[in-house]
């Protein structure tokens, strides 16, 4: 099957109903379909859409930002945190993780910290609206394969020097 490129709109709801973001009153989000560049159990969905089309996307934990991961989990010595004024729910950015990391529990000397993503073990809605939906031209895969590369390059800077293969 091919690549494809689908631009659309959503309205995001936990499976209580509460609403956690909506493109709606922005730019829409386009993707290009097999780069895991949205939750997989949108994305398998959302393939089947044509321009136009629009629709109710009930995404199980599973398919959307996984399960909880314990191992995630993380306890800390209080004092090691940017600030002393801790409560649970707050969130917290690390240089070792792109996603922060959210305090589940405080005592008086340490800070439990869950490094799952906030939507981990989730089900998850999308109300969805697709703008357009197309087959990926040589163009469009020449462009990503292009940002991938320049992403790729900005990491190895970011992280040092790196081992040549089969070393370390």
């Amino acid at each position: 099957m091919s690549q494809k490129v689908i631009t659309f709109h959503y309205k995001l709801t936990d499976s209580d109903g509460v609403a956690i973001e909506s493109s709606f009153e922005r730019d829409p989000i386009t993707f290009m379909s097999e780069m895991g560049m949205i939750v997989p159990g949108l994305e398998k969905e959302i393939l089947n859409y044509t321009t136009g089309q629009k629709g109710r996307v009930e995404v199980k934990a599973e398919e959307g930002y996984g399960l909880i991961d314990f191992a995630k989990y993380v306890k800390v010595p209080r004092a090691s945190l940017p600030k002393q004024d801790i409560n649970v729910g707050d969130m917290f950015q690390s240089n070792q993780s792109p996603l922060p990391f959210t305090v589940k529990e405080v005592t008086e000397t340490e800070v439990v910290l869950d490094g799952n993503h906030p939507l981990a073990g989730e089900d998850l809605i999308f109300e969805v609206e697709v703008v357009e939906a197309h087959e990926a031209s040589e163009q469009e895969l020449q462009q990503l394969q292009e940002m991938l590369r320049q992403a790729q390059e900005q990491a190895q800077q970011q992280s040092g020097p790196q081992p040549p293969e089969g070393t370390a």
